[in-house]
């Protein structure tokens, strides 16, 4: 593999900064799964057959399906973009394909969803991103190997006679011309994704060589030049266009060779990506906005994730939760959209984003009465509450101040901004700083 030749594939970074400027997405995924309702992987974990999954198929009809409402809501939530699973892991598409008739125009429900669904977003000023899974549980020719719901199964390598991963790799770019071709602009190919140190007994995982990752990256680039690629493809000679931590909060902003890279983590709602409705790990509000903040604190966009239900209505839980972000990020959106990482370092318990002069001060824990923040010390020129627009003020530099008939000394090297007592009724409060002309510390893209 020609090494410098593939990394021509990777996207100039002019063509992420729309992505690195929205910073907060929402992520669907949808699929026969919400039927059984007791996670995405179900057919896997619990090694179902096509025959046993088979009644998903035959009752899929999401009667309830609305995409402008769930448009309207992820705007609502102050999201920019949209992903969503037109194939996951179990093979079912959302389109009509003329790749499979394993699809929604042959359900009940009979008709395409992911027309209207583009059409949804879009109208609402949603940039749209398509995922698709490189797994294919339902496909002929996709072999068995560590992850299939047919690992286990007595016959697992005599099941494999015959299949050809080269026939299922035609396949998938097939789908993905597809993809790329009948729905407009599509500004995110969302892969996933690859296995290859995966192994059990005789069986082995997946990886470039099985999906032709190269060729798919070159039909990608060749139908949608300026389209962002993740890093799922296990292509290692290739600079991914961003990389996506799942299910994780990194200790630090992700590097690759020393270098910053555009990134995105994935998370969910509660535990499970599609429907569980049993499901009870639900993250408090609290959690969710730290979690946005926290990534843009570190560079990074968050790709938040709804699983619709079998009717194709959002959850009362997902709704209760992109409710608390809607209400936060009606007052705070700009302490997100367009912020990136701080050279700043941050006071204990809070978390900085940084958008030119703007500096944002996050405070996941209330202090009493004082935020010290020396590194700010004579570089201020205004500060306040975002929420409110209230002035936040700063004890002024004096070799004997009085506070509170205590001696409270403050050198000219130090900055202590003055708090209410108690904590403004808000998740997060956030403290918006005017920096002074000439004092802007270099902010990290």
């Amino acid at each position: 593999m020609d090494i410098n030749n593939l990394q021509s594939l990777a996207l100039p970074e002019e063509k992420k900064a729309w992505f690195v400027h929205e910073r907060f997405g929402m992520f669907v995924h949808w699929g026969l799964y919400a039927l059984p309702a007791r996670h995405e992987w179900v057919k896997s974990r619990e090694e179902l057959n096509d025959a046993d999954y088979q009644k998903y198929f035959d009752h899929f009809d999401p009667d309830l399906y609305d995409p402008r409402e769930w448009a309207r809501r992820a705007k609502a939530a102050g999201m920019k973009y949209v992903v969503l699973t037109t194939k996951h892991h179990e093979g079912f598409c959302l389109w009509d394909t003329k790749a499979t008739d394993f699809k929604v125009t042959n359900t009940p429900y009979g008709r395409d969803l992911l027309g209207p669904f583009v059409d949804a977003f879009r109208a609402e000023g949603l940039r749209i991103g398509f995922y698709y899974s490189l797994i294919d549980w339902h496909h002929p020719d996709f072999t068995v190997d560590p992850r299939h719901p047919q690992r286990n199964h007595p016959d697992a390598l005599k099941i494999n006679e015959g299949r050809d991963m080269q026939r299922y790799a035609a396949f998938m770019r097939e789908q993905v011309r597809e993809l790329l071709t009948d729905f407009g602009q599509i500004d995110i190919m969302w892969f996933d994704f690859s296995y290859p140190q995966w192994k059990l007994g005789d069986l082995v995982g997946k990886g470039h060589q099985d999906w032709e990752s190269e060729k798919l990256v070159r039909l990608v680039r060749e139908l949608a030049p300026d389209i962002i690629i993740n890093n799922r493809l296990d292509l290692a000679g290739l600079q991914p266009d961003i990389v996506t931590p799942e299910q994780y909060m990194p200790r630090a902003r992700p590097l690759r060779d020393g270098r910053r890279v555009v990134w995105e983590a994935c998370h969910t709602l509660s535990g499970s990506w599609g429907y569980h409705r049993d499901e009870d790990t639900w993250k408090s509000t609290e959690q969710l906005v730290q979690m946005l903040v926290g990534t843009v604190a570190m560079g990074g966009n968050l790709l938040m994730n709804v699983g619709p239900t079998a009717r194709g209505t959002l959850d009362h839980r997902a709704i209760t939760a992109l409710a608390a972000y809607e209400e936060w990020m009606a007052l705070h959106e700009r302490s997100i959209v367009g912020c990136t990482q701080s050279d700043f370092a941050a006071p204990a318990d809070c978390r900085l984003t940084q958008n030119g002069d703007r500096l944002y001060i996050h405070l996941f824990n209330w202090p009493y009465r004082h935020l010290h923040f020396d590194a700010l010390a004579g570089k201020v020129e205004y500060a306040q509450f975002l929420h409110d627009g209230s002035e936040v003020t700063w004890l002024r530099p004096s070799a004997n101040t009085l506070w509170a008939n205590t001696q409270f000394p403050v050198g000219d090297d130090q900055m202590t901004f003055v708090l209410p007592v108690r904590r403004p009724q808000i998740v997060v409060p956030v403290i918006e700083v005017k920096l002074k002309a000439g004092s802007t510390s270099g902010i990290q893209d």
